[in-house]
């Protein structure tokens, strides 16, 4: 990304949002917001200064005073209006999300809708936030348990969702009663951007939801500053960690969603067209940037054979921009993203797996500057082999082969991550054996890419994950407020008095 000393006059810039008011920031420091299918500078961004962070944290610190008294009902009815203008906006929505980031316009589409599937969820927050009431206890005892909001809460979002997954944050740390300051990805915050105005016009009320922009020395103060009590990062490993080691040490909560490389286990008894066109598209979708990105195929026993069907199909899906009809596979984000995959590739060649499908030249006529890197496929390959070992983030897809489902459960069991992994077959047996025996947060049966509905929770595990509760469900309830627990007794005037108890005994 470039960097300037001052945002060109005719471009347009992010603004920071702080107390509800749109702020130019103060900064020296700006980046680029570029089209990674032209490489035309679209916007600049900045990177906010101490005191513009500090300023946001402050205001949604006054903010949360009155906000956490503002009844549940009037917190679900904003919510139900953010999920109707979303609805109404999602198409404009999604052609600036698909010239910032590169995707298509159906998979920009998608990307707002699952995080609009959360907004949904969250407008059930009067269920989700009960506490818990047991009558009697003791003599004419009660306990009963309160949910309560914590505070100021921080989101730090990555550049492949930039509508699902602060999607995800703000409106359940809102909806719960708590204030957030969110700073979207610098290469793309224009589409969060549109999503933070339509909450505004949902009547999010000001300093309740802030924006700020920046690279590490803004995440480092939303890690430590002494206002903040809880900070959710999606991003990756080395940032997560990060994130997770440093706001833990400042006494925060934290939810750290990471890096993965997830596996699918394709058993000969698969059904071959569905399975083929599942591991097609979840390998190479959203130019292969997804957490949840099928990046590894394990082929077993018969399975073998399915290798020339699996490269005919990937040799079908059209590389173009994402703007463009009947684009299959869009750009990388940035060009140091491609410089990242080329290397990687190289480094497959140079281990010794077999390159089945090259998608490093590839040119896209009109398109000549963008960052395209095609359908890539291996086979022959090793779990030492650094495109096994690394997350890709690329269109690259990797073929391992084994003899059983035992050996592919021990192979996927080995490998550090655990986001997300899928089963291929039409045996319950084999299901059942595989979610059971399987050591990954997240398991689809059939399923390429097993994100839950947000009824549910998002649970990847190992490696792919720091921090107990994920980031929305009846988890991240549990993350946004606090317990607090109420034992009472109600005296009335005749009651008979037992005198003085020393003991820790009720009676």
């Amino acid at each position: 990304m470039n960097v300037s000393l001052k945002p060109d006059a005719t471009l347009k810039t992010a603004k920071l949002l702080i107390n509800g008011e749109w702020v130019e920031s103060k900064t020296h420091e700006w980046h680029d917001i570029v089209n990674p299918a032209t490489q035309e500078v679209l916007a600049k961004v900045p990177f906010a200064t101490a005191d513009e962070v500090n300023a946001a944290i402050d205001a949604a610190h006054r903010a949360f005073q009155t906000w956490k008294l503002t009844p549940i009902g009037a917190r679900m009815r904003i919510m139900l209006k953010l999920q109707a203008l979303i609805r109404e906006h999602s198409k404009r929505i999604a052609v600036v999300l698909s010239a910032e980031q590169g995707k298509t316009i159906a998979d920009a589409e998608g990307d707002i809708f699952r995080g609009l599937e959360v907004v949904e969820h969250a407008c059930s927050i009067g269920t989700l936030q009960m506490g818990e009431f047991a009558e009697n206890v003791a003599g004419g005892v009660d306990t009963y348990t309160l949910r309560q909001p914590i505070g100021v809460c921080a989101g730090i979002t990555p550049f492949n969702f930039p509508a699902m997954i602060p999607l995800w944050m703000f409106p359940m740390a809102i909806a719960c009663g708590n204030t957030f300051v969110l700073k979207p990805s610098e290469q793309d915050p224009l589409s969060t951007l549109l999503l933070v105005e339509l909450a505004l016009e949902a009547g999010v009320p000001p300093g309740v939801l802030n924006v700020v922009h920046g690279g590490k020395e803004v995440v480092d103060a939303l890690c430590t500053h002494k206002d903040i009590k809880a900070v959710s990062f999606v991003g990756s490993t080395a940032v997560g960690t990060h994130v997770y080691d440093l706001a833990g040490r400042h006494g925060k909560r934290v939810q750290s969603m990471m890096g993965a490389k997830n596996h699918a286990v394709v058993l000969p008894d698969a059904n071959r067209e569905q399975t083929l066109n599942a591991l097609v598209g979840a390998g190479f979708g959203a130019a292969g940037q997804r957490c949840m990105a099928t990046s590894v195929v394990v082929l077993v026993g018969a399975a073998k054979q399915w290798l020339p069907d699996l490269k005919a199909l990937a040799l079908k899906l059209k590389v173009n921009a994402g703007s463009e009809a009947g684009t299959d596979v869009g750009p990388l984000i940035s060009k140091r993203a491609k410089e990242r995959v080329l290397s990687l590739i190289e480094s497959g060649i140079k281990e010794g797996a077999k390159l089945e499908l090259d998608g490093r030249d590839i040119k896209v006529p009109g398109f000549e500057q963008g960052n395209f890197v095609g359908p890539t496929l291996f086979s022959g390959v090793t779990t030492d082999m650094q495109i096994y070992t690394q997350e890709i983030f690329g269109p690259v897809l990797v073929v391992l082969e084994v003899d059983t489902l035992d050996e592919a459960i021990a192979l996927v069991n080995a490998n550090p991550f655990g986001n997300g992994t899928g089963l291929f077959t039409q045996s319950g047996a084999s299901a059942r054996k595989f979610q059971s025996e399987i050591d990954v947060g997240q398991v689809g049966i059939n399923i390429p890419i097993p994100v839950p509905v947000p009824f549910f929770s998002f649970t990847g595990s190992r490696g792919s994950k720091l921090g107990d509760l994920g980031p929305y469900g009846k988890q991240v309830v549990q993350f946004y407020t606090q317990t607090k627990t109420v034992t009472s007794r109600w005296f009335d005037d005749d009651s008979v008095n037992h005198g003085v108890n020393t003991t820790i005994n009720l009676r």
